[in-house]
């Protein structure tokens, strides 16, 4: 099992793109009058009580299922503008520990010394919620090959520019009943720190250990390559370049050829349900504070019907801010990602997998822990 808990260093991203004043977390006292139920998009989102502007930064792979909560969110709350940069995990995080965002959205969860660094910034505390679970695809562009089968030591082996052409012996052997081309292999991976990076470094790290010795990091520790800023850049350099293949938020990839990955005896193609399968069937990491409701992925699995390649997405926030809207903005607003409404809204505008009742529960739990004064 493995968690993100290394230290990242994260270049200061600027903040211009936003062009907003932020609240930052505070103490006044006032009631915030935003809604805590999740049993509908109406109540969950602040009941048409929600105003102004709420701004986060954060990961890429979440873009398609964020532009569907703002639209639920703000379709029952008109006075409400959400805005979102999908600025990267590593920039998100950076912002909102820096005060620059009213919360952020990541695809690793906290490390150490950023908990610090957000309990220092929100003062009472922060929340880290699960509200985005997707697969990660291994996608490739191989004209006529829609999809072929690996294992994890193939795909690192690959990733680690040790087999270089399509027609290689070890990707013959798991799929003898393809023509395979002789056409050269290029690896594509983020150019910017990345919690997709750090996911899929992960489930090499952990499943392929003899091969992948890198430890995970969200940086991406192999040159040579090509790189691409964020999974929209990913996907756009695959599909430009024939023979080459990469990682990115399955929602994304298009008409791509995508993996099969070897779990146990059987090769599973990426899908909601599978990705699901694994987060369900994973711990939560012992030892956080009240709202920290990270989870630590089983990436060497070899259950039937999981996908191991997953990512999961939090979402970030102060458990106190200064200004009262701002409090019951963020809480309305996380309500409604955790709803069934709202996790609906995103698997069907992004392919992710809603979470369960349990999660939820305690999600909400979290959540109901932002408050004023």
């Amino acid at each position: 099992m493995t968690i993100s808990s290394l230290r990242r260093t994260t270049p200061l991203v600027g903040l211009a793109s936003l062009a907003l004043v932020l609240a930052a977390c505070g103490g006044d006292d006032a009631d915030t009058g935003a809604g805590s139920t999740a049993d509908s998009g109406s109540e969950a989102s602040g009941g048409g009580d929600l105003n102004g502007n709420l701004n986060g930064a954060g990961a890429s792979s979440q873009a398609a299922a964020m532009s569907a909560w703002q639209a639920g969110i703000q379709a029952v709350n008109p006075d409400l503008t959400v805005n979102y940069d999908p600025v990267g995990s590593g920039g998100g995080r950076e912002q909102f520990t820096a005060g620059g965002t009213d919360f952020a959205g990541s695809d690793a969860a906290l490390d150490e010394e950023e908990r610090a660094t957000a309990t220092e910034r929100c003062g009472t505390g922060y929340i880290q919620i699960p509200g985005y679970v997707s697969p990660v695809a291994v996608a490739f562009n191989v004209p006529g090959i829609e999809s072929l089968n690996m294992d994890a030591d193939l795909i690192a082996n690959i990733f680690n520019q040790q087999v270089t052409t399509w027609d290689d012996p070890a990707i013959a052997e798991l799929n003898p009943d393809v023509d395979l081309p002789s056409t050269g292999i290029t690896p594509v991976n983020r150019s910017d720190e990345s919690g997709t990076t750090e996911n899929f470094e992960e489930y090499l790290f952990a499943a392929a250990p003899d091969v992948w010795t890198y430890e995970p990091s969200g940086v991406w520790p192999v040159s040579g390559g090509e790189a691409a800023q964020g999974t929209s850049g990913v996907v756009a350099a695959i599909q430009a370049g024939e023979g080459s293949i990469g990682y990115a938020d399955a929602s994304q990839i298009g008409e791509l050829g995508t993996v099969a990955v070897q779990v146990g005896e059987n090769f599973v193609p990426y899908s909601a349900e599978a990705a699901a399968a694994i987060v369900d069937a994973s711990p939560s990491v012992e030892g956080l504070p009240e709202g920290d409701l990270a989870i630590e992925l089983e990436r060497d699995t070899t259950a039937e019907g999981v996908y191991p390649i997953v990512l999961v997405s939090y979402s970030i926030a102060c458990q106190e801010y200064d200004d009262p809207q701002t409090a019951a903005n963020v809480k309305g607003f996380f309500s409604y990602i955790i709803s069934p409404e709202g996790q609906q809204a995103a698997a069907d505008n992004a392919g992710s997998a809603p979470i369960s009742d349990a999660t939820r529960a305690e999600a909400q739990a979290a959540i109901d822990l932002i408050q004023t004064g």
